[in-house]
């Protein structure tokens, strides 16, 4: 009798099969048993008629509880009317471990009992869909980048410099030295990127933000590519046919992930190519006309960000900002001394910003210039100067946030549900 899973259930019509997993649902009526069973690759029904069934098989569909281990074993069935289209008509019922009543019951439960209870909140069917939409898109992150002969290089999550500004850094003692968490792996692909021409990282980052909205966690994890010899029409060039592909995968192969969630496909079937592209100066102009409160010279909050992709209903890029917004590594915008060669890219339905980038300053003075006129150390950053010393060349790069994609994708309002343990303001457990 071959052992199966429930992915794999269809190939099986006709045939009696042995499965693994825990009950997920359960229910009695007249003389059949319904158990509702998951193994991590889907869901399937299992009947059984209490007479046919061995004895002790037939008891135990009566006091088995939810989240119960168990092998059954059936007879596979097609029946479009059952999750994933096939039911096993059950033979027999082996217990492998009785759990304890399950504190997760479908009545209401709080934020912080959930929170509490994270590590069996995992198991519900929304959280399931929502992390099997991360695992897609992790490895769509890796195609993209491997088909396009991108090198993945791994940056340190121990750093001596912030990346942009210590304000919002985790310091640790490493051997009687200050270091941080790393905020982000980017100045350490750019000397990568002379020379492997293209690359990026893919990792953790942390941010000590005493924030508590739901587009914030401490720690997250950021995929950030940088491209030598490109310029900044190039790199964002890259960063919409990125979430574009990214996009594409979860369409293509969360298909019953998206149903369990409610997620409109049509919202993510709309996520085309060319992208609206705004300046800074017209953004401020358009939030200026639908009412938002905001002057020139300020950053954007979410209701902004909200606002900009509303009219378009499709993610949008906002470029051109002003020096003073943007970190210090960002390229002077040729025709216009106080701005930048940077962008944001925006998604709709009130997600807001899910990638940052720019064109990076690659003029050894011009960059010094920058440190010292935003009161960094020069001596902590001489080897970053360095590859302005030997063969520079323009380049560019971005970062972006997977759990703001997840969220985005999914269709989730919360950023702590896009991650298996979020990390926030005052929650460190479990």
């Amino acid at each position: 009798m071959p052992e199966t899973l429930i992915s794999h259930i269809h190939e099986f019509e006709g045939r009696e099969v042995s499965l693994s997993g825990w009950l997920f649902k359960k229910r009695s009526s007249g003389k059949l048993h319904f158990l509702v069973l998951r193994d991590g690759t889907g869901y399937m029904q299992a009947v059984a008629s209490k007479k046919e069934l061995p004895e002790e098989a037939s008891r135990l569909c009566d006091e088995v509880t939810l989240e119960s281990s168990v092998t059954a074993r059936g007879i596979v069935r097609k029946d479009e009317r059952a999750p994933g289209g096939f039911e096993l008509s059950l033979t027999d019922l082996r217990l492998i471990h009785l759990a304890e009543p399950y504190p997760i019951t479908p009545k209401e439960h709080g934020t912080a009992f959930l929170m509490d209870h994270r590590h069996l909140w995992l198991r519900s069917s929304q959280q399931h869909a929502v992390l099997k939409i991360r695992s897609v898109l992790s490895f769509a992150i890796r195609e993209f980048f491997q088909s396009r002969e991108f090198v993945l290089i791994d940056s340190p999550i121990f750093t001596p410099a912030a990346c942009e500004g210590t304000s919002t850094l985790f310091q640790t003692d490493y051997f009687g030295q200050t270091a941080y968490l790393t905020q982000s792996g980017q100045l350490y692909l750019e000397p990568a990127c002379m020379s492997f021409g293209k690359v990026y990282c893919f990792g953790p980052t942390f941010r000590a933000e005493k924030s508590k909205t739901r587009r914030h966690l401490m720690e997250f994890w950021m995929v950030e590519p940088e491209v030598a010899f490109c310029e900044f029409d190039g790199i964002v060039k890259l960063a919409e046919d990125f979430v574009t592909d990214l996009a594409g995968a979860v369409l293509e192969r969360c298909g019953p992930e998206l149903e369990i969630l409610g997620r409109d496909r049509a919202m993510l079937e709309a996520i085309r190519p060319p992208f609206p592209r705004l300046t800074y100066d017209e953004a401020i102009d358009h939030l200026k006309e639908v009412g938002q409160e905001i002057a020139f010279g300020d950053d954007f909050g979410a209701p902004h960000e909200t606002a900009l992709c509303e009219k378009f209903q499709k993610p949008v890029i906002v470029w051109r900002f002003p020096e003073k917004l943007k970190a210090f590594y960002m390229q002077p915008d040729p025709e216009l001394s106080d701005r930048v060669l940077g962008f944001d890219l925006l998604a709709p339905e009130g997600f807001g910003e899910i990638i940052g980038g720019s064109q990076r300053i690659h003029d050894h003075d011009l960059l010094l210039e920058r440190i010292d006129s935003h009161k960094l150390p020069r001596e902590t950053f001489q080897w970053y100067l360095d590859i302005r010393r030997y063969g520079t060349v323009p380049h560019s790069g971005f970062g972006m946030g997977l759990e703001r994609m997840v969220a985005w994708l999914a269709g989730i309002q919360h950023l702590r549900e896009a991650i298996p343990y979020p990390r926030m303001l005052h929650r460190l457990y479990p």
